[in-house]
């Protein structure tokens, strides 16, 4: 019998993983699992944990500061995410979460085995991902 949920190997900053992303204000794991871009990664207590920004399918039309879209207008990038849909991350809507599988699942079709990386960012959209991070970090600097 296992002693608790199993982790995973850390992810680095920048990879694209399969994650139960808790709904507003409910701590627990979300009812189905999605996109999230990891953004920090380390451990407590000897486990793996990582700060991971939240992603969506839903109203690309509309991004927001703090936001930003990949979809497959942004070619190798697009592939390199792993993503089967067009997604908005946002940054401004992160948590810090242990990496193991009551958060997270592993990727649809196992791109890295058994693992919740679906891909990574491409450098090509870092300038993106920058300006959303820049747009939170104005926005809790006003606080």
């Amino acid at each position: 019998m296992a002693d608790g949920p199993r982790f995973f190997r850390l992810p680095e900053p920048g990879d694209i993983v399969w994650c139960l992303f808790p709904e507003r204000g409910i701590p627990k794991p979300g009812p189905k699992p999605r996109p999230a871009i990891v953004l920090r990664t380390g451990e407590a207590d000897g486990r793996p944990m990582v700060q991971v920004a939240y992603g969506t399918s839903r109203k690309l039309d509309r991004l927001f500061g703090g936001e930003f879209a990949i979809g497959p207008e942004d070619g190798e990038a697009f592939v390199l995410s792993g993503l089967s849909y067009p997604t908005k991350f946002d940054l401004g809507r992160a948590i810090e979460l242990p990496f193991n599988e009551v958060w997270f699942e592993v990727a649809p079709g196992a791109p890295f085995g058994q693992t919740p990386r679906m891909g990574v960012l491409h450098p090509s959209l870092m300038t993106r991902a920058k300006t959303a991070h820049e747009a939170v970090r104005r926005r809790g600097a006003r606080r």
